[in-house]
């Protein structure tokens, strides 16, 4: 059987929060919320309708975890959310308060914009050519 990347975790502020953005702006489907019961929960999200890679979306626990929020990647791009429709998703987006920090561009590989999440971290939406 093939490796394949099944989760990486995203340190959120509050579930709730993280879990409303996700699902809501980027119409994430909620794959698992269950508690954990030790105040934790395990709350995975992914683009909709696929089986592949999922964020679990983990709420800081400390200082060390809650100075990570948003900071993740340095404020380099750390996510690319690849869409089959770049115009209705950056229309959904933008009608949702998803903050682009720059214009569509048209480039090569593809339609791309950068985006932050509800915590700053940056994201490409990018419809790849081909």
């Amino acid at each position: 059987m093939p490796s394949s990347i099944a989760l990486i975790t995203l340190v959120v502020r509050d579930y709730d929060e993280a879990i409303d953005f996700y699902t809501r702006a980027l119409r994430f489907d909620l794959v698992e919320d269950t508690d954990r019961g030790d105040g934790t929960r395990w709350v995975v999200v992914r683009p909709r309708g696929t089986e592949g890679t999922g964020l679990l979306l983990a709420r800081a626990k400390d200082e060390r975890q809650a100075a990570a929020v948003g900071a993740q990647t340095a404020g380099r791009v750390g996510f690319f959310l690849h869409t089959d429709d770049f115009a209705r998703d950056h229309t959904h987006m933008t009608a949702e308060g998803v903050r682009f920090l720059e214009s569509p561009r048209h480039e090569p590989y593809g339609s791309v914009a950068v985006f932050e999440d509800l915590y700053g971290n940056r994201w490409d939406l990018l419809q790849p050519t081909g």
